[in-house]
């Protein structure tokens, strides 16, 4: 059984999804043992405390650069026995210490289709505040590994909605979140967990 680690900075929603699909049995050979927050005040805390999950709280400003934050959370997840490490609404990008420890064993989820509307900068409402003003007719959510470069990691899966004439940046990130995000980052998490992702170069391939 793979110990779990959920890093997250806010609301915790992805990680809502990833403890409910647990509990309906969903996420095979694997199990949430730990939650890491960046902020003392995430909702997600009392979600991981509601069910029975270990937290620890490391917050980004008691630190005075992102090398020792970084080691920091490194350590964490070293002390935690992570063998997977899953970004969940993370809002700080980690430098080069937690990749190379967790190479090819760390997963974020982003709320657009990837390779567009990504990279620095690109997080939040912005991501579909930029979707609408691009007029693009699709988009989506991708569950990608984490590498030194921003939202650039192998793919593992993607999947897609229309977007309606009338979203605004709200109802697209809604409706992304429900029909896209809580739906495939589960089930990465899962394919992984019983060995079923093949990297291959910056490709994946679904054993």
């Amino acid at each position: 059984m793979m110990n779990i680690a959920v890093l997250v900075s806010g609301g915790g929603t992805n990680l809502q999804a990833l403890i409910d699909a647990q509990s309906r049995g969903e996420i095979q050979g694997g199990k949430i043992t730990c939650v890491i927050s960046s902020k003392p005040d995430a909702y997600a805390l009392e979600r991981a405390k509601n069910n029975g999950i270990p937290t620890r709280v490391i917050p980004r400003k008691d630190y005075d650069d992102i090398h020792s934050y970084t080691k920091a959370v490194r350590d964490a997840l070293v002390e935690e026995r992570a063998d997977l490490v899953v970004y969940a609404g993370f809002m700080t990008i980690l430098d080069s210490q937690v990749v190379e420890e967790f190479e090819g064993r760390m997963m974020n989820v982003h709320p657009a289709l990837i390779p567009s509307f990504c990279g620095k900068g690109f997080y939040g409402l912005r991501v579909h505040r930029a979707v609408l003003d691009s007029g693009v007719k699709l988009t989506g959510a991708t569950v990608h590994f984490v590498t030194e470069d921003c939202d650039a990691g192998p793919i593992i899966i993607q999947k897609a909605i229309e977007v309606n004439n009338d979203d605004t940046p709200e109802s697209l990130q809604k409706r992304v979140m429900e029909q896209c995000e809580w739906k495939i980052l589960p089930k990465a998490v899962s394919l992984f967990c019983q060995g079923r992702i093949k990297i291959i170069g910056n490709k994946t391939e679904i054993i």
